[in-house]
C-alpha cells in the first residue's frame, strides 16, 4: 500500500477525513457546491443590475422573500422556470450544459 504524503492543507485534510472514499458524500458536496453557484449567480446579476431584492421580485411578479431566498446558497429548490423568469427580469437567459466529469489528480471530482 502507497503512503500518503503528509500535509498541513486544511482543505485536503478535511477531504480525506470526511469525502476521500466515500462517493455519496462527494456526490452532496457537489450539489451543495451546485446550489451556491446558482445563488451567486443570482445575487450578482441582480447587484449588477442595481436592483434590490424587491425590484427584482416586481420584475418577475414574485417576492422579495423568493429572491432572498434563491441568493441563499442553502436553498435547493431552484426551478428553471423561475430561473428563466430572473434571466428574462434582466435581460439574460439561462443556459444548461453538459460538461464532461474530469477528476485531478487526487481523484476528486471538479
Amino acid at each position: 500500500m502507497k503512503k500518503r504524503e503528509r500535509t498541513t492543507d486544511a482543505i485536503e485534510i478535511l477531504h480525506r477525513r470526511y469525502y476521500e472514499g466515500r462517493p455519496e458524500r462527494q456526490e452532496s458536496l457537489n450539489e451543495e457546491r451546485a446550489n451556491m453557484e446558482i445563488a451567486r449567480k443570482v445575487y450578482d446579476l441582480r447587484k449588477k443590475a442595481g436592483l434590490t431584492q424587491q425590484e427584482l421580485a416586481e420584475r418577475v411578479g414574485t417576492k422579495a422573500s423568493v429572491i432572498s431566498r434563491l441568493e441563499d446558497a442553502d436553498y435547493e429548490g431552484h426551478s428553471l422556470s423561475m430561473l428563466r423568469r430572473i434571466g428574462e427580469a434582466l435581460g439574460k437567459k439561462v443556459e444548461i450544459r453538459f460538461v464532461s466529469i474530469e477528476k485531478d489528480k487526487k481523484g476528486r471530482g471538479r
